[in-house]
């Protein structure tokens, strides 16, 4: 119990610093191609999986072997994804899967727009499902 309660208060604590001063999260325009952010680091993420089922989590962002790529973890409660990502102009392609160690397995793309505030804001599809999920991750100050 001890456990969920600190994961509880770590999400909550990475959720609160991706809020404005009224407590809204904000998405930016689409960043321009010639001035996108740099995206490593760490995101507080909301979404919807294929099912509808909103979710929450952080997501670590780390450069990748050659320019423009990424490496990428998300940890959802109950759950451990990773990634590699390709920026192109202001657009994120990711391949992800789920970690081996973590049960079932489950695989997919995720897209976003990188916008001028450096959120990334798109869909995740999960092989197996036909509709696609959204995510927004918002970068921690």
């Amino acid at each position: 119990m001890k456990k969920f309660l600190i994961a509880a208060t770590l999400i909550f604590s990475i959720l609160l610093s991706a809020c404005n001063k009224d407590g809204e999260m904000e998405i930016g325009p689409p960043a321009p191609l010639d001035a996108v952010p740099d995206i490593v680091g760490e995101y507080a993420v909301n979404g919807f999986d294929p099912l509808g089922t909103e979710y929450s989590g952080r997501l670590s962002i780390f450069p990748g072997d050659t320019a423009n790529t990424y490496k990428m973890q998300w940890i959802i409660v109950g759950s451990i994804q990773e990634g590699d990502g390709r920026l192109d102009g202001n657009t994120l392609t990711v391949q992800w899967h789920s970690d081996q160690n973590m049960g079932e397995q489950s695989q997919g793309t995720a897209v976003y727009t990188v916008s001028d505030n450096g959120v990334l804001d798109g869909v995740r599809t999960t092989e197996g499902y036909p509709k696609e999920g959204t995510e927004t991750a918002y970068p921690n100050e």
